[in-house]
């Protein structure tokens, strides 16, 4: 636990984490530990898996999700809904085919159908309608969809992160981050054993080579 906090105030010194990030991350490590705790006191009696769990290398960590991706009808009518109902907070709406909804430290992006690579705009077929008797009761068919999830990482690296994602056969040497969330946003998409389009992100300290390349 002591290296963990080491390494959060590192990485805040050096500018890869703000003020509130770094509380955010103390607290999780906090919880992290007392989970553990909680779980090696419930088996003692195997202190085998808990060391087998010690000796594995994470690649990431994990700290909350980024954000929820909507492909809808009219992106007006869900910023309306969420907002009004849910009382998610709207920004960097541009009018015209996409915003933002916050809430908390995540965001739902709710976005209109979009133009699929090599496909006619509105092609992405929706999911099949299920059948009369299958549960769904008077429910339409659904015509939108999740397009993928983004979830953060503790201390991102844009370059460290592509050599993970490469060593495991999950990008290439051509692949390039994602950097349209915002200024500092780093990210990669890959897919995940089921075909999910998985959104791993970080904010780029000021020493990350995007942040760089855009100096």
């Amino acid at each position: 636990m002591v290296h963990i906090i080491a390494k959060l105030l590192r990485d805040f010194e050096s500018g890869f984490m703000n003020r509130r990030q770094l509380i955010e991350s103390l607290a999780l490590a906090a919880s992290a530990a007392a989970a553990s705790g909680v779980a090696l006191a419930q088996d003692p009696a195997n202190p085998a898996a808990s060391g087998a769990a010690a000796d594995h290398k994470l690649a990431f960590k994990t700290v909350e999700l980024d954000h929820i991706s909507y492909q809808v009808k009219d992106y007006r009518v869900t910023r309306d809904f969420y907002a009004d109902l849910m009382g998610m907070e709207v920004a960097n709406d541009n009018g015209k085919t996409q915003c933002e909804l916050k809430f908390g430290n995540s965001m739902l992006l709710a976005r209109n159908h979009f133009r699929p690579r090599g496909g006619a705009e509105g092609s992405t077929p929706p999911p099949a309608a299920a059948t009369e008797g299958s549960g769904r009761g008077n429910r339409p068919a659904p015509t939108s969809l999740v397009d993928h999830l983004s979830y953060r990482i503790y201390s991102w690296d844009t370059d460290q992160v592509k050599e993970e994602l490469i060593r495991r056969g999950l990008a290439t040497a051509a692949t390039r981050p994602d950097t349209g969330g915002g200024p500092g946003y780093s990210s990669f998409h890959v897919s995940d054993p089921d075909g999910f389009n998985l959104q791993i992100s970080g904010w780029a300290g000021p020493n990350d080579s995007v942040t760089k390349k855009k100096a």
